[in-house]
């Protein structure tokens, strides 16, 4: 079970920065299927470099928190069962 949970945690960090494959199936239709990347390349393009860094910077933090909270999960996971 944790190997799995770290896959799919490991998986979803890796998507919330996704670009290249996601960009050619995102719709971006506002607010039905609007994509991070889609709202970064937009921004970048309408020169809104603030907006663009703030977006990648939420993005960034949601990875890491995702990642950090699956560490301590295991950590815990280990404690508990002694090893």
């Amino acid at each position: 079970m944790p190997a799995l949970l770290t896959g799919i945690t490991l998986a979803f960090a890796r998507a919330l920065g996704e670009y290249g494959s996601v960009i050619f199936i995102a719709g971006n239709m506002p607010m039905i299927s609007e994509i991070t990347p889609l709202l970064i390349i937009t921004k970048l393009e309408q020169y809104d470099y603030q907006g663009a860094t703030a977006i990648a910077v939420v993005m960034l933090v949601a990875a890491f928190a995702l990642l950090l909270a699956m560490n301590l999960l295991q950590a815990w996971t280990r404690k508990r069962q002694g090893r």
